[in-house]
């Protein structure tokens, strides 16, 4: 039997316990020692391994006890893994240590009190898991009451804001130890509350909550804090001069989150899937943290899984159902034509270069085309393909990572697509082709596409579906696209409902230069009368019938009629 993958487990002595499939990450553990850094931040994209990271780091370093002062022995978790190869320097340190761990995971909601109660009772959690601490004799009675306080909801603010570091200071003076601090997606309620439109009071909160226990804190012997972006040191971090940021820039812990071609290859083999190489390879890596090649954790544990089961799977999106994907959108929704043209040349496998800004805060995002592409990069959907410095600035060259983030784009600008055509008035297109004024329909038609996001390479299924889409907008016509008629196919047929209306084919061709753009035209005409296309709707009774040669150069259209 084959150990079964993880999905979706967080906690690595689940994973242990169970017998799961577990990729090995405990030198971390190490390079966390050798570091020596007071106060650690991790920024990676979601899903890549950050909460299961802070788990290996708790359960090896905590010396943990049950809310009735129980010992709890997790040293065997790490009995096979790397790290207990690595000699007693570092094996000294497995649980010597009090560990507070928080998640923050829990402060998406919708206001502002909602969010804050959620952190709170995330903190009243911690405090239960050490309430042994209440029967602790080297705790004063007045401590006691206050944790309690804080624990039972009757704390008074100011008591909830430096809540952790109260924390700090009871355990440490208990076990004799200074506390390790570790924090999981410590951005989630700032992204959240940017959204949902309070912003300044939710910094002010988790300020507060930082500082106290993590700023000039005797009791803290280290923390360890993750997220996907890194925030500016004057928004939350204020004052706060420990911190060691390693973003995915950063060549230090780099394969400490996500998976490496080893471990895929090490992974495929297990499973007997190495046919599968080729294939996980384009879809599911891409990403380059520091200097190591990195795929994506969540995408290739699901697909492989899927994989053991239905050897003729195909790759799918998986990290595109881990959240809506709302930055793509605003991306797309307010894209001017410069940046169109953008993600157009992104698309088409061509880099972006611009200058690299790590220190942004949310309400940055917006304020620039620059920020908005560089959140994009730390959040995963971008990779850095290279980089080099001019006039002082780094720079790096932008590119999608895979075939899966590229989906995403797709299926975002599509879903975009169909609702700005919902929302156009095609009144004016519908005018022109009962009139027979091949120049409006032109400038029509080339607005519409200058308006667009192309990723088709301007192939003519895609003018096809472009003005099929435009067409469909009508509600006065109905729309058949490759419909059999006369001897062949017509692209587009338009016609009443009623047969005393008028009917109009519309044959599309693309040129592969400007100039060749009105014999496209003529051709598509010379196509209509060919094949006939007409006869079957003279057949239906029609006696109007218009016929249109129209031919498409990249965002150009040019119309002829017979």
């Amino acid at each position: 039997m084959k150990h079964v993958l993880p999905i979706g487990y967080e906690d690595i002595k689940r994973i242990i316990d169970a017998d799961l499939y577990y990729v090995d990450k405990s030198l971390m553990i190490k390079e966390l020692l050798d570091t020596k850094a007071q106060v650690n931040l991790f920024t990676r994209p979601r899903r890549f391994g950050k909460t299961l990271g802070l788990s290996m780091i708790r359960r090896f370093f905590e010396n943990e006890f049950t809310m009735r002062g129980e010992k709890i022995d997790n040293g065997y978790l790490f009995d096979q893994l790397n790290i207990s190869q690595c000699g007693e320097e570092y094996l000294c340190h497995q649980q010597q240590y009090p560990v507070i761990n928080l998640s923050l995971k829990s402060a998406k909601q919708p206001d502002f009190e909602m969010a804050r109660s959620a952190l709170i009772k995330e903190i009243q959690s911690e405090y239960r898991r050490h309430y042994y601490l209440i029967d602790s004799e080297l705790l004063l009675d007045v401590d006691k009451q206050r944790y309690r306080n804080i624990f039972e909801g009757n704390a008074t603010p100011l008591d909830y804001a430096t809540a952790l570091e109260f924390l700090s200071q009871c355990l440490a003076a208990h076990h004799g130890k200074n506390v390790i601090v570790l924090i999981d997606e410590y951005d989630v309620p700032l992204e959240n509350a940017y959204t949902a439109g309070f912003y300044e009071p939710m910094i002010l909160f988790i300020r507060s909550l930082f500082e106290s226990v993590l700023k000039t804190n005797p009791c803290l012997e280290f923390a360890v804090i993750t997220g996907c972006l890194r925030i500016s040191r004057e928004s939350i971090f204020t004052g706060l001069n420990n911190i060691k940021i390693y973003s995915i820039l950063n060549p230090y812990f780099a394969d400490s989150f996500g998976f490496t071609q080893n471990e895929v290859s090490e992974m495929l083999a297990y499973y007997g899937l190495q046919e599968k190489s080729t294939e996980i390879k384009e879809w599911y890596d891409g990403y380059l943290f520091g200097p190591t090649d990195i795929y994506n954790p969540w995408s290739i544990i699901n697909y492989i899984d899927l994989a053991r089961a239905d050897a003729k799977a195909f790759p799918r999106p998986y990290w595109s159902n881990t959240s809506a994907n709302t930055i793509i959108r605003e991306l797309v929704d307010n894209a001017d034509f410069t940046t169109r043209q953008e993600i157009e040349q992104l698309l088409d496998g061509s880099p972006l270069d611009k200058p690299v800004h790590e220190e942004i805060t949310y309400e940055d995002i917006h304020q620039s085309s620059e920020n908005l592409w560089n959140f994009l990069f730390f959040t995963g959907y971008l990779k850095k393909t290279d980089e080099y410095q001019k006039e002082g600035q780094i720079y790096i060259k932008l590119a999608i990572p895979n075939r899966e983030i590229q989906s995403i784009y797709k299926q975002t600008i599509l879903s975009w697509f169909r609702q700005k055509v919902k929302d156009t008035d095609t009144s004016a297109l519908i005018k022109a082709i009962e009139n027979g004024t091949c120049d409006d329909i032109a400038a029509f038609i080339s607005g519409q596409l200058m308006e667009t996001i192309s990723f088709f390479d301007y192939a003519e299924n895609y003018y096809h579906g472009f003005l099929s889409g435009l067409l469909k907008a009508s509600q006065k016509y109905l729309i058949y696209s490759n419909r059999e008629s006369g001897l062949g196919r017509s692209d587009i047929i338009m016609k009443t409902p009623s047969a005393r209306g008028q009917a109009v084919i519309l044959e599309l061709k693309t040129a592969k230069q400007y100039t060749q753009m009105a014999d496209g035209c003529q051709q598509a005409l010379k196509q209509i009368e060919d094949m006939a296309y007409e006869e079957s709707l003279k057949n239906e009774g029609y006696t109007t019938i218009k016929k249109y040669g129209i031919c498409f150069y990249r965002k150009e259209c040019l119309v002829m009629k017979a």
